[in-house]
Order: structure tokens, then sequence, then C-alpha cells
């Protein structure tokens, strides 16, 4: 959660220096070639069908999710509404587990992922003020809806996939569609400064190889709907960094906010109480 909070303040760095579809498939390609050198020095393999699952995921999970908040906030979206958006992820994650993944949850659970949104909002209330661009909306939705379709393809395909090349694999995919983007939309400009730079590593080392390869991990261990639901605190982490990083003040009922969240996040992944087992009465 920490990690992943990291990539709006990544975001707010870098897009002043480069297009949001260039600077996604730059770093994204740069993951790729990295990840695809750790998994030949490792000696693991991927088949053919598990390759073509990741990219499927590569396509939901970084094209898409990525690229609609990249954009977004390139046209101006500011980020706590873009996290906001974003952050309705667990509740879509959890409505439909169960018709795919029949996952199942616990009432306490339903109100631990009604806390997070109201946690989430209560955070980013106050920056909502003025008018928002409608394109920069959209295309918050548009990433919505790929991260929660890649977060339910990977908990139900993942397995079993080699994690080093299905994450390179799921890399170069997303650089493919977003170098296509990036030709048709944008002009390719990148200014190679050091905040660009500094930003593009932190990106590429953190997030895309730390932060992305700790979820796949979580999403093989534990459920889709309790590993959604951490990403909750991603906006309230996120205002928190924004205040130590750019001065960015975050008002008293931000602070409740904060405090809301992590009690919803606490009650989706709290394991259900084991109920002691009542002694059988037998008849002698």
């Amino acid at each position: 959660m920490l990690l992943w909070s990291t990539g709006f303040v990544g975001a707010k760095y870098g897009l002043p220096d480069a297009e949001p579809f260039t600077f996604l498939a730059v770093r994204l390609a740069i993951a790729a070639v990295l990840l695809a050198a750790a998994a030949v020095v490792v000696r693991t393999r991927i088949s053919r069908e598990q390759a073509g699952r990741a990219a499927i995921s590569g396509i939901l999970l970084h094209a898409t999710y990525l690229g609609g908040v990249f954009w977004a906030i390139s046209r101006g979206t500011p980020a706590g509404v873009s996290a906001v958006v974003v952050s309705l992820q667990p509740v879509l994650v959890a409505a439909l587990a169960l018709p795919l993944l029949g996952e199942r949850l616990r009432r306490l659970q339903w109100l631990g992922l009604a806390l997070g949104v109201t946690g989430v909002v209560l955070v980013v209330a106050p920056h909502l003020g003025g008018a928002l661009p409608v394109a920069g909306i959209v295309a918050c939705v548009v990433a919505l809806a790929g991260g929660t379709g890649g977060t339910l393809w990977q908990k139900r395909h993942g397995d079993g996939i080699p994690l080093l090349w299905g994450t390179a694999v799921q890399y170069a995919t997303a650089t493919g569609c977003l170098a296509v983007a990036s030709a048709l939309t944008e002009q390719q400009r990148v200014m190679w400064s050091a905040r660009f730079v500094g930003a593009l590593v932190w990106l590429v080392l953190v997030l895309s190889i730390g932060a992305v390869l700790l979820l796949l991990v979580l999403l093989r261990r534990g459920s889709a709907s309790g590993v959604s639901s951490l990403l909750y605190l991603v906006p309230p982490a996120t205002a928190i960094e924004a205040y130590l990083l750019f001065g960015e003040r975050l008002a008293a009922v931000g602070w409740v906010g904060i405090a809301v969240t992590a009690l919803g996040v606490a009650l989706v992944v709290r394991p259900p109480r084991a109920t002691a087992a009542l002694p059988e009465l037998t008849l002698s």
C-alpha cells in the first residue's frame, strides 16, 4: 500500500516532462526488460498459454488502469479525484467476486467496504471544488474498469504463471498498447530532466517491480476482495505524502477519513473468528 501510493507522487513529478502514454510506455518497457533478464538468470520458463493469460492481465492492469489514471491527471483531473474514482475498485471486486470466483463476504466485511468508501471521500472531499474535466473523469472510470477486470482475471487465471516471466509479459504487452496510443495521439515528447529521470527510476523499480510483484503475490495468497480492499489506503497515504513533499495541507476531516478508512480495511481483511466446537453428547 505504501509503495503503491507513491505512484501518484511519481506521476506528478514526471508528467510535466513527458506525455502520459509515452511516459508509461518508456517506464513499462524498461521494467519488462529488467524482469525478463531476471527470469533468464534464474532459468524460469513460461508456456504459450501462460503468456497469453499474462498478456490479458497486462492490458487490463497496466495499459488500461495506468493509462487511464495518467491521462486523466495530465488533462487536469486532480490526483485526489482520480484516487476517489479508482478507489471504488474494492466494491466492484467484492460484488463480482461471488459470481466469478465464488468468494463470499461476511456482513462485517461489507461494512468495512462501506467504511472504506466513506473514508476515502472524507479525505479528498475538500479538494473536490471547482469544475472537473469530463474527459478526465471518463478516463478514470475506464481505469477503474481495467483495474477491476485485471484483478479478477489475475486471481482466476494467474496461479501457476511464473512470477518474473508473467510480469515481464504483462509489461511487454502493455508497452505495445501504450506505444500505439502514444503514436496515434501524442507527439512522443520527453524532456530528460533530472526530475523526470528520478521519477522514472522510482516508478520502474519501486512501483512496476516492487509494488506490482507484491500485489501479484498477495493475489495468489489471499482473496481478490481482501487484497483490493488494501487499495482504500492509497488515497489517504497519497494525501500524507503530498503534504510532506509538496506542502499540500490535509483538512481536519481528512484525518478523520484516514481513521475511518483504516478501520474499514481492518474489517475486510480480518479473518473470521473461529467458533469452538461443542463436545458431542452421546448416550450410553
